[in-house]
């Protein structure tokens, strides 16, 4: 039995909810009618005013009508028909004058213009909400007849909790709300707001301003050391050019950035690439540190200043090559065989169209270069001799294209150089990879686009060691310095990679250091002939020691005859059979037979003609080379090879019949061990590294063309180099680049002025090709082009 004059504290605190809810309710009750009522107060006011301005309207209109009954004129002036239509009207307008003024009238048109609609809350479903019988559970409330607490019946909350809204208040509240925003708003603005300007403004201002991809945590500001590390590393085109070692700058790099080493790794990456990231070097994480501090700050970095990106698009296509050398067959050098090989079997796996581009020679050039006076009087013609020399030593079908740009033959360099723009005869449509055999060569004087422009990669292959011949020459250090830095300036304003063949060449900026170069089938052939018939017991070495090699005093004749006369006594009866032609022949033979050398001098030949296969030993004392050709088929034929421990012969170190010598001593000592012992057979292993399915594969991983080949490209990439790459080239803008391009940029220049290129020893008339090029190669007349490099 519940006590009324007795109320608990609970009740008390209820009761008193639910009093100031009532009276919440009954405000906002009154203020929304005392709103009600001003708002009709106000439109009847307005209602009336109309009625009066009606009221002076139409009575002015009745007194203009009546002026027509008074005669203010003759009778003669006014029409019969005006007074007639006065007439007329005169009783109607009375009758509307006597209805418009009586208050009926007016009661109905203040009912017409009343608002209709009116706020109306039904309190019986409040009411059923909250009462409840006093012996339920929940807040108790007496309401009396003026709404005071007294004797009556007692109601509670239903389902209310403490400390929350009651559900119809909250409902009243937020469509009180909604009807106020909607009455503050204009129905022109609410148009507006949804209309296809404003959505297109907004898409606008979206891609504008893009929102991150996801929420990471801001890193802290670079560290002095950090900016002085990434400084260091991206000034090294300039160290390159001073001539400034690039490990002394490395080592740099590396000191500054031990100290950072914690920052690096604890704020530059998440915790994926951490883990991807922990193989890599610490300038890698460098990159990624600076990388993530500005895409932190919201930059992007689209491109550098010299960057030209109208490149073809090589997306879902059959991707394609094009190997760009200084030298065709049949001059039988190393620039003319091996890309010609590398064509072939790059060509082989169909998976990308290849073209091999080499020079085309006037006659009076061809005569001066191939052997035995041999000439072409068509591209074509040359063509076929080349697939059938090619033919005859792959023992498959080399489908790939070949194309000529027009060359000249130079004396002085016994090089060929090539006129006008080489990049014009590759199509732009199939400009994708390129392959530069010789870089330097090909661009000492190139004046056309840049490479790395036109292509979307660009692989340099280092062949020769210029600067050991033209040290050589007469002021050749002072020359050699010259031409280290163009070589320098050439292969970084238009390489993205260069591969040198061994550590004989010039340290070039972007270069690895890996033998890309397979051994003629033919040679190998020949390897595994000689192997069997010395397992069935027969002699397969017939003759002693040879040495075959271009007769000039570079190809190692000169060292061969110094060794040859400082230890003449200790070699008596060794003889050795000379195989060569070449400019120097006559005094190389003159200076044999003065000094009473037993050397025995032939004529040049093929190394695969069967008249040498008898030999035994191959000698070839030469440091000029970069990697010997002879001696990689001398070894593939099973042949005993006695070289310089020169870096130009490292690659060969692995083959046990390869006998390398530091002194004179050691050379007569080689070749004694040589001549007394047999060669060793070739492992399965060991011919294949010599093969060129080898050398390709090398050329594929170093070059990284496996992957520019792939159609997914980057995307097929894995591990966090990928990740790396990506992040720098959104976010990192790449000092290298922008040096790269600039001196692109002053190299183009510098060749197209005439003066500067004679100054330099380029032939006169290289900058464009001939008339006779034009009729040899049916080229339209040479005309000056427009810049490449616009502004």
């Amino acid at each position: 039995m519940v006590n009324p004059g007795m109320e608990s504290p609970p009740e008390a605190s209820s009761a008193g909810t639910a009093e100031k809810a009532f009276s919440f309710l009954s405000k906002g009750w009154r203020e929304v009618r005392d709103f009600a009522g001003a708002d009709l107060q106000l439109m009847r006011a307005r209602a009336s005013s109309f009625k009066n301005l009606a009221d002076r309207e139409l009575e002015n209109f009745l007194q203009s009508a009546s002026a027509f009954s008074a005669p203010p004129r003759p009778p003669v002036e006014r029409s019969i028909a005006e007074l007639e239509f006065v007439k007329r009207i005169q009783p109607k307008l009375s009758e509307i004058r006597q209805a418009y003024s009586s208050p009926e009238f007016s009661r109905k048109v203040l009912e017409k213009w009343s608002p209709k609609s009116s706020i109306r809350i039904d309190l019986s479903g409040i009411r059923n909400a909250i009462v409840a019988e006093v012996d339920e559970v929940g807040g108790l409330l007496d309401l009396g007849k003026d709404g005071v607490r007294g004797r009556g019946r007692k109601l509670r909350w239903k389902g209310v909790e403490e400390g929350k809204e009651w559900e119809p208040i909250r409902l009243l509240k937020a469509r009180l709300k909604e009807r106020e925003g909607k009455s503050q708003s204009s129905e022109i603005f609410g148009n507006f707001k949804t209309s296809e300007f404003v959505n297109k403004v907004k898409l606008i201002l979206r891609s504008i301003c893009k929102e991150p991809q996801e929420s990471k945590e801001v890193p802290p500001p670079l560290d002095l050391p950090e900016l002085l590390a990434y400084l260091v590393k991206q000034s090294g085109p300039l160290f390159d050019q001073l001539g400034i070692r690039r490990d002394i700058c490395d080592k740099i790099v590396e000191t500054l950035c031990s100290r950072c080493k914690d920052h690096l790794l604890c704020h530059s990456v998440s915790e994926n690439e951490a883990s991807l990231i922990g193989n890599g070097s610490i300038t890698n994480e460098l990159d990624l540190r600076i990388a993530s501090v500005l895409q932190s700050t919201g930059h992007h970095y689209d491109g550098g200043f010299w960057t030209n990106h109208c490149k073809s698009d090589m997306a879902d296509k059959k991707h394609h090559v094009a190997i760009v050398t200084t030298a065709s067959l049949p001059w039988m050098t190393g620039t003319a065989v091996n890309p010609l090989f590398r064509a072939a079997y790059l060509a082989k796996s169909a998976k990308q169209n290849v073209t091999l581009v080499v020079p085309w020679l006037c006659k009076s050039d061809q005569e001066l270069v191939y052997p035995n006076h041999m000439t072409f009087s068509s591209p074509e013609e040359q063509e076929v001799f080349i697939r059938n020399w090619l033919e005859e030593r792959v023992a498959f079908k080399a489908d790939f294209k070949i194309s000529f740009y027009p060359g000249k033959f130079s004396k002085e360099r016994r090089s060929i150089v090539p006129a006008g723009d080489t990049s014009q005869f590759i199509p732009s449509k199939e400009a994708d990879v390129a392959i530069l055999e010789e870089p330097e060569h090909l661009n000492w004087y190139y004046h056309g686009e840049r490479w790395t422009d036109k292509f979307n990669h660009v692989v340099g292959v280092v062949h020769t060691n210029y600067l050991e011949y033209i040290k050589r020459e007469k002021y050749g250090a002072i020359q050699a310095f010259l031409v280290k830095h163009i070589n320098n300036w050439v292969t970084r304003a238009h390489c993205h990679k260069v591969l040198r063949l061994s550590a004989a060449t010039q340290d070039l900026p972007k270069s690895v250091i890996c033998n890309v170069h397979g051994v003629n089938p033919k040679f190998l052939n020949v390897g595994e002939k000689t192997a069997a018939e010395r397992e069935h017991g027969q002699q397969a070495f017939s003759k002693g020691a040879y040495f075959l090699g271009k007769m000039v005093w570079t190809k190692g004749y000169k060292e061969l005859i110094d060794l040859l006369v400082k230890h003449k006594n200790e070699l008596e009866g060794f003889r050795l059979d000379v195989y060569g032609n070449g400019e120097d022949s006559h005094e190389v033979q003159s200076a044999a037979k003065k000094l009473d050398l037993n050397l025995n001098f032939l004529k040049g030949r093929d190394h695969a003609d069967d008249s040498l296969h008898g030999y035994k030993v191959f000698i070839n004392p030469s440091v000029s080379d970069v990697l010997c050709t002879a001696t990689a088929e001398a070894l593939a034929m099973g042949k005993f090879v006695v070289c310089a421990d020169h870096p130009s012969n490292d690659f060969f170190r692995a083959f046990p019949n390869c006998l390398t010598y530091k002194t004179s001593e050691d050379f007569v000592a080689r070749v004694k061990e040589a001549m007394a012992n047999e060669p060793q057979p070739l492992t399965p292993q060991q011919r294949y590294d010599l093969s060129w399915e080898a050398a390709t594969q090398r050329f594929m991983d170093y070059s990284e063309l496996d992957r520019v080949l792939s159609n997914n490209n980057d995307k097929s990439r894995e591990g966090g180099n990928n990740i790396k790459d990506i992040k720098k080239s959104i976010s990192v803008p790449s000092l290298s680049d922008l040096v790269d391009g600039g001196l692109a940029f002053a190299h183009y220049c510098f060749t197209g002025n005439e003066i500067l290129r004679l100054s330099t020893g380029a032939i006169p008339g290289t900058q464009y090709y001939n008339k006779q090029h034009c009729r040899d190669l049916h080229l339209l007349p040479p005309q000056v082009q427009n810049p490449v490099y616009g502004w």
